[in-house]
């Protein structure tokens, strides 16, 4: 594939050319005159292009790097139904895209999980977007779909289990890549979960006592867990949770139960 503006390894950049592989992806969600798509990173357009066969309502393609933004401009400028975003992405989810758009990504790599936790940690639930269809490094990807008990199980399960539905649909070979990565990657899909009992007023407190009960993964949680509450014993036995367990081996719900009580008592 020849490319007129060299990637940048700074923004991530690897494109996405393989033409079944992109035929897969815009089959997961069904996409029809009255769907609404946000696009992150369309890179040089491959399923962009294949996203406007579908016939959307409205396709949002945020692209931050300035020259291929322009590149995409002149490339799409006969769709009506296209626009072009030459923005950060981290700072546009502040913004208001729509109701009920399906969001598209395969996400620059070094930053793919801040744009997982910023969809996750909106103030305003449910979210603008009705579902989430993005491809990280398989690495990343595991560790959003481990179970407790394993060891890629962490902050990153805990806080994408929350409050979103995940499916894996399947995994991508490095070889469908320009410039090719060193690992291969896998389509995770996310459904927002309109009901969730786990209510938290400041979603940053479960970020806080994730972050404190895995600070010493290997070690029991009893040290960590009176670094978050004074009355410790009281709490765990309020839970009902063994103190003489590894952060590992807690099950997500009892992670959204400390943090209620967490913000509770703070």
């Amino acid at each position: 594939m020849e490319l007129i503006y060299k990637p940048k390894k700074s923004l991530g950049q690897n494109f996405l050319i393989d033409r079944n592989i992109i035929k897969k992806i815009i089959e997961i969600e069904i996409i029809n005159k009255t769907t609404e798509i946000l696009e992150i990173g369309p890179g040089y357009g491959n399923l962009t292009k294949a996203l406007i066969s579908k016939k959307p309502k409205k396709i949002i393609a945020v692209e931050k790097d300035k020259k291929i933004s322009f590149f995409l401009k002149n490339l799409l400028k006969d769709y009506k139904n296209v626009l072009i975003d030459n923005s950060d992405i981290l700072f546009s989810l502040k913004n208001n895209f729509g109701k009920n758009l399906i969001v598209f990504g395969n996400l620059p790599y070094n930053i793919s999980t801040q744009i997982l936790a910023s969809l996750i940690l909106l103030k305003k639930w449910p979210p603008w977007y009705k579902s989430l269809i993005f491809m990280f490094q398989k690495e990343v990807a595991d560790r959003i779909i481990a179970k407790n008990n394993s060891k890629d199980f962490g902050r990153l399960s805990i806080l994408c289990n929350w409050r979103l539905e995940i499916k894996k649909h399947f995994d991508v070979s490095k070889n469908c890549f320009f410039p090719k990565p060193k690992i291969n990657s896998t389509i995770l899909s996310f459904k927002p979960k309109i009901n969730n009992k786990y209510h938290l007023n400041n979603p940053k407190n479960l970020e806080t006592i994730t972050r404190v009960l895995f600070s010493n993964r290997r070690k029991k949680i009893n040290k960590n867990f009176s670094k978050l509450f004074q009355n410790s014993l009281f709490v765990a036995k309020e839970l009902n949770l063994d103190l003489n367990k590894r952060a590992e081996e807690l099950n997500n719900e009892m992670f959204y139960k400390i943090a209620i009580m967490y913000e509770k008592t703070t």
